[in-house]
């Protein structure tokens, strides 16, 4: 039975006439983007009509390509979670600098981070692993620390449900330098990629998540107990992948890889 492009659309939960048209992460973007990182190693404090003048490119277009890979400057306003402690034990370069490298499927790009929540005078700890092309976030791990095992295991669980990424990006930080974690990430046949030290724009993808993120979560000290908050940090990461619209991807991310998957059908 041939399957047409109205069962396709319903199979993905979009229009019929969504499937004639393929959304595109263009290759001038991704360039754009890449200067946009470059200027801002220079110039951290850069908002988007500096950056305008300084490329000589339209403040709206910076502004866009900004929000598309969650490129934000560098304010230095009290600790960030992306200042972590520990002299790195390896160091790779940043993949994703390469404008060859576009991330254009999948399960070929991921990024891990994580970042903590203040609960009744503790810290809770939440580690992500999100796919660059469909924004979904596929591995997720909670505790009280932020050793080499938070990490392990958000990777652990993205690993459990899909194949292994071509490209694994995260930032310098102890965790994802430590040699169990590379050691991991290596047998996995996976390349690590890694952003420059103090630059946090080179993993905007997962802080621009988290900003949206905890805003959607709200405040965490209306749970009276840790697994409460635990359990709501996993259904509203779940929210997030099947119901949430991505303002880049103007649907779920869920809704995006169905999305995706029909069109390679269709094509």
């Amino acid at each position: 039975m041939k399957l047409t492009k109205s069962k396709l659309a319903k199979q993905a939960n979009c229009s019929r006439s969504s499937l004639y048209y393929q959304k595109k992460q263009p290759l001038k973007d991704w360039k754009l983007k890449i200067k946009i990182e470059e200027a801002l190693h220079d110039h951290p404090s850069y908002g988007h009509k500096s950056l305008a003048d300084h490329l000589k490119i339209g403040k709206d277009k910076i502004l866009r390509v900004m929000k598309i890979f969650g490129l934000k400057p560098y304010r230095r306003r009290g600790k960030k979670y992306w200042k972590k402690a520990g002299k790195p034990q390896a160091v790779f370069p940043n993949l994703l600098q390469n404008e060859k490298i576009l991330p254009s499927r999948p399960n070929q790009i991921w990024v891990s981070d994580f970042t903590e929540f203040k609960w009744k005078g503790k810290k809770v700890y939440v580690a992500t692993i999100l796919d660059l092309f469909t924004r979904e976030i596929l591995g997720y791990s909670v505790m009280l620390s932020h050793g080499v095992s938070l990490v392990i295991n958000a990777l652990l669980t993205a690993l459990w449900q899909r194949p292994p990424p071509e490209i694994l990006h995260s930032d310098q930080g102890s965790e994802y330098t430590s040699q169990g974690y590379v050691n991991l990430v290596e047998l996995f046949g996976i390349k690590i990629s890694m952003s420059h030290v103090a630059s946090p724009w080179e993993n905007g993808y997962q802080e621009s998540f988290y900003s949206h993120y905890k805003v959607d979560f709200g405040d965490p000290n209306r749970f009276e107990s840790l697994g409460e908050l635990v359990y709501a940090v996993y259904q509203s990461i779940h929210y997030y992948n099947q119901d949430r619209i991505h303002s880049s991807l103007k649907m779920s991310p869920k809704n995006y890889l169905n999305h995706y998957l029909a069109m390679q059908k269709v094509s």
